[in-house]
């Protein structure tokens, strides 16, 4: 039976870029793994306390992860089929190519570079749905496993934030993946990073 494990992602976070990379890799190298790819708002992260959350607002007042976002939910739950490669293209779009996220038509450009029709995602991010899903995946996140960022990797009740240094390298996310039930250790920060 394969390992199952939860991997929060925001498009806008290099780190969980470099994770999900690696998670591609592994899911496409055959790795043994059942990967749910869930959202979490960095958006929200950072709204004031008593402030209504993010999905509660009008999108002028997402922020700039928000409807990026949303365009890999509809994709992962409408397009499945394409959603690795759109997975790996949105974050390309900040990281590789600069571009800023809270533009619908760098999104666009990324759905489009992976062969899906982008009305039809169009409609399905501004159906509601991937919104409401947005909003279930991250209290989900928060109150089970009260994780803070992106990316966290959760395994039954355990779950971990990582920072991996290097993108798409299956040898440290399967090295890391192994940790999760080391329950003894809270933290591993090193103080310096030799670059």
């Amino acid at each position: 039976m394969p390992r199952q494990i939860a991997a929060t992602f925001d498009y806008r976070c290099p780190f969980a870029r470099n994770g999900h990379e690696a998670l591609v890799h592994a899911l496409r190298d055959g790795a043994d793994l059942d990967v749910t790819f869930q959202a979490f708002s960095l958006d929200q992260v950072h709204v004031e306390e008593g402030e209504p959350p993010v999905w509660e607002r009008e999108p002028s007042e997402w922020g700039t992860g928000t409807t990026a976002l949303l365009y890999g939910i509809a994709i992962r739950d409408a397009f499945p089929e394409k959603f690795l490669d759109a997975h790996v293209e949105l974050f390309a779009q900040r990281h590789d190519h600069g571009l800023k996220l809270g533009h619908e038509d760098v999104l666009e450009a990324a759905v489009e570079r992976v062969g899906l029709d982008v009305e039809a995602v169009k409609a399905e991010v501004w159906s509601g749905r991937p919104l409401k899903t947005l909003a279930a995946e991250h209290t989900e996140a928060v109150e089970r496993w009260s994780v803070f960022g992106v990316p966290t990797y959760c395994e039954g009740e355990e779950a971990v934030f990582i920072r991996f240094m290097e993108r798409g390298r299956v040898d440290d996310l399967l090295r890391a993946l192994d940790l999760l039930d080391w329950t003894r250790l809270n933290e591993f920060k090193r103080t310096t990073i030799a670059r």
